[in-house]
């Protein structure tokens, strides 16, 4: 479970790259984002929104992912790592929509749960 689970985060984090750089292309046009982007206006509204929430999957995939396969390397996998492991998953997809919907304390709130995920990890592997 806890493999599928970074997996499918994995997959999530590629689908808001896409989301984020069409925002993108929607607010500044192609050849803006295929040039050397110098003196590139700032993304607002949900496209920059979708950036935002991109950046901080990526952040918190790297933690994700090494949980995981210390959790799996360590064959220290449980009830609770896969608990974990869903729980950052279903969070993250929650946050990136509540992020780009532009939800402030809900936002918070999934990535809250998201670290509850990490750490009932973090506390199986040490």
């Amino acid at each position: 479970m806890e493999i599928k689970m970074l997996v499918w985060s994995a997959a999530l984090a590629f689908v808001q790259v896409v989301v984020a750089v069409i925002g993108a292309q929607l607010q500044v046009g192609l050849p803006m984002l295929v040039g050397n982007r110098d003196n590139m206006p700032e993304i607002t509204g949900w496209a920059g929104r979708a950036s935002r929430a991109h950046h901080n999957m990526t952040a918190n995939l790297l933690l994700f992912a090494i949980l995981v396969l210390v959790a799996q390397v360590t064959s220290k996998l449980d009830a609770s790592t896969a608990l974990g492991a869903q729980l950052f998953f279903w969070a993250r997809l929650a946050y990136a929509i509540i992020y780009m919907v532009g939800l402030p304390w809900l936002r918070t709130a999934a990535w809250a749960v998201s670290v509850v995920g990490m750490v009932m990890i973090f506390i199986r592997v040490m």
